[in-house]
């Protein structure tokens, strides 16, 4: 009976090796940039939302979010310089999504796809910011007080 009770007590604990929501960070941390007209641009205030929380950071800067399943939203924008937002989609972990078909036979795979323990973001973010309407018109406006006829 001791032997079975051993048994049992291995295979639980290999079980839950797999899950990701057990032996993966909860968090990941991710560099967000801004680029306008081909050059990287700095102190753009930037919000990145996912289904998790709200997090806040000033590019080119670092940030930890909350792992999720779902899509992670970024909204940059500051006034006089433009606005630009990304949307970017999560991603299974290899080494979870391994350990979890091995192991768990894909049950630690809804879990972690409830707690998004194992799924990541790309570590990199770039958004690429474009002039607020404002300015357009007053460009496009210029251009065509300009314009030879």
């Amino acid at each position: 009976m001791a032997i079975f009770k051993r048994l049992v007590a291995v295979l639980a604990l290999a079980g839950l090796g797999g899950c990701a929501t057990l032996s993966e960070p909860d968090q990941q941390v991710v560099l967000v940039q801004t680029i306008q007209d081909n050059r990287e641009v700095a102190g753009i205030g930037c919000v990145l939302t996912n289904d998790a929380g709200r997090w806040f950071v000033t590019s080119p800067g670092r940030v930890a979010v909350r792992k999720s399943a779902g899509k992670l939203w970024v909204d940059c924008r500051r006034n006089g310089r433009g606005v630009g937002q990304d949307v970017v989609d999560s991603r299974a972990s290899a080494g979870a999504l391994i350990g979890n078909v091995v192991l768990t036979a894909g049950l630690g795979y809804l879990v972690d796809k409830r707690t998004g323990a194992g799924f990541e973001y790309p570590d990199t973010m770039t958004v690429l910011m474009r002039q607020p309407e404002a300015y357009q018109e007053a460009a496009v406006d210029e251009v065509a007080s300009n314009a030879i006829y």
